[in-house]
């Protein structure tokens, strides 16, 4: 079986795949690392133009290193968890005074950077180097459950069998498995998706066991949407840009305006003041970090 998955999703990718600008041949392996930093738990449409716009201002790890703290969080916009700017400047830091400036190219020096976890070292070094590696992400774990296990989702947090199956289909050539790895990621972006699958346009339809199967139902936990309006992810994300569209620091008054609760406010910019993304100045004033 792992042959034919191997195939069709290949030959599938081989005419599907999204024109993305950190797939490119010429794209550096920064460019890579900083596309995958970004990406989580951002719709690629959205993370595309700023991903751009970072590779023009700071097209290498020591450029990034240069920059402060303040200009990264207002240059990552509305991506959302602004930490991850910060974390992705750290990690430039890390390359930089300990690398020569150059991305490592294998799984457990990119682990030892700082903000990068398992699946973005196992991403970099597939994508970006061509290794053969097991990338495991949201929507490689859908296409498994649903084509190998016959569940329509996978379980709420990754298990040990998730990731047992999913390296157990890996190829056993490095190139193949780079592309294998990004193939199972797209089908399941745009194809095998969460809600409103294509499964007419999937190429794996008279091999999924979730088809096979009547497209049982899921019988787990209930799966809840992430709220949004009036959250303090939102209201977070108010103050940041209050103080990326001001030109020096604000004061504390003038951040009222973030949301309709004043003690939420109050308590997301304590919070942003204590992940070093809100900076106090004297006056009871905030900047963002110099």
């Amino acid at each position: 079986m792992p042959e034919v998955l191997h195939d069709r999703v290949l030959r599938w990718y081989a005419d599907n795949a999204r024109d993305l600008p950190w797939r490119t041949p010429d794209c550096s392996p920064w460019g890579v690392l900083v596309s995958e930093i970004m990406a989580q738990q951002t719709p690629v449409a959205r993370v595309a133009p700023v991903w751009t716009a970072w590779m023009e201002r700071w097209p290498t790890p020591a450029d990034l290193a240069a920059e402060t703290p303040g200009e990264v969080v207002r240059a990552w916009g509305r991506l959302g968890y602004p930490r991850r700017a910060l974390r992705l400047r750290e990690a430039a830091v890390a390359i930089t005074e300990q690398h020569g400036g150059t991305v490592p190219d294998d799984e457990a020096t990119l682990l030892s950077l700082p903000g990068i976890g398992a699946y973005t070292a196992a991403a970099v070094s597939a994508f970006a180097f061509g290794r053969r590696t097991t990338v495991v992400d949201t929507n490689v774990r859908r296409v498994l459950a649903r084509v190998v296990e016959g569940r329509e989702h996978a379980a709420p947090a990754l298990t040990v069998a998730e990731t047992r199956l999913a390296a157990s289909l890996v190829p056993e050539d490095d190139a193949e498995a780079a592309t294998w790895n990004v193939a199972v990621m797209e089908l399941g972006a745009v194809v095998c998706r969460a809600r409103a699958p294509q499964c007419d346009a999937c190429p794996l339809l008279d091999r999924c066991a979730w088809v096979s199967a009547g497209r049982p139902a899921h019988d787990g936990p209930a799966r809840r949407g992430q709220a949004w309006h009036g959250t303090d992810r939102q209201v977070r994300g108010a103050v940041l840009q209050l103080l990326r569209d001001a030109p020096g620091a604000v004061p504390r008054s003038a951040l009222a305006d973030a949301g309709d609760d004043a003690d939420q406010v109050q308590r997301c910019i304590a919070s942003l003041v204590e992940d070093g993304l809100l900076e106090p100045v004297p006056g009871e004033r905030f900047r963002l970090p110099a």
